[in-house]
């Protein structure tokens, strides 16, 4: 059944019309007609059952009739990633909704090769991400700032889990400024409860005094993902799924 995430208020019998963008999609891509089910949700109201109820050459009209879910918000969860090239950045944003990351914020760093992007595109991409995988909201992008600047104003009740690729000596678990994080699901599973984020770099890593900065943060963990060096689409997957299954609602009741 189409799931439509809509801005309106949503209750029993409340009508309603589609944005034009998604009128048009209801009735020339998915061509419904009078009476036809969809799901609508708004991020606050849960998830309903509607019906189209009129159906004109540009627009449409929805009638809302029953509660199929009640709100729930996912783990509260924030990843913190470097601008990267468009497509990459896409991906992230796409993966990072399907994963359950409730707030998306972007960051420049001293090796950040872009230094903007076009948040309307990105909104378009989780909300459309968040419309096929079933959940009640759309997680907030933040616009762009320096890490330096994030970090400054940072609320210490929040974890950071710090992706550093970097480690200067492999075979040592952390514990001082030569060592490497220990595995991550090992370090997570010691980890506290509570609010989370995740930190991915540019392509390029994160510069040498970012790393040694990050590192003096007490509410940061630092892990590595692997012997391997990976993208930083493959790298927000990677971290967001290991935080899931230790920390998140992936782990078994």
């Amino acid at each position: 059944m189409i799931r439509l995430c809509v801005s309106h208020p949503l209750s029993q019998g409340a009508s309603l019309t589609p944005a034009p963008d998604q009128a048009r999609y209801l009735i020339s891509v998915m061509r419904l007609q009078v009476g036809a089910e969809l799901l609508l949700f708004n991020g606050r109201d849960g998830e309903w059952r509607a019906r189209v109820e009129a159906v004109g050459k540009r627009d449409c009209v929805l009638r809302v009739e029953a509660l199929a879910r009640p709100q729930a918000d996912p783990p509260d969860l924030e990843l913190v990633v470097a601008l990267v090239k468009r497509g990459p950045l896409e991906t992230i944003i796409e993966k990072a909704t399907e994963l359950g990351v409730r707030r998306i914020r972007l960051i420049t760093t001293r090796r950040t090769n872009a230094d903007h992007t076009r948040i309307e595109r990105l909104e378009a991409i989780a909300t459309e991400a968040a419309e096929q995988t079933g959940r009640l909201d759309v997680p907030d992008i933040v616009p762009p700032e320096r890490l330096d600047a994030l970090l400054g104003g940072w609320d210490a009740g929040r974890s950071l889990m710090f992706c550093d690729e970097a480690g200067d000596d492999p075979d040592a678990e952390w514990g001082g400024s030569a060592g490497r994080a220990r595995p991550a699901l090992r370090a997570l599973g010691e980890a506290a409860e509570g609010p989370w984020a995740v930190l991915i770099g540019p392509e390029g890593g994160f510069a040498p005094e970012e790393r040694a900065s990050l590192r003096t943060l007490p509410y940061v963990l630092p892990i590595t993902l692997g012997p391997r060096i990976l993208r930083a689409d493959t790298a927000a997957i990677a971290a967001l799924t290991l935080w899931q299954a230790a920390m998140g609602d992936w782990r078994p009741s």
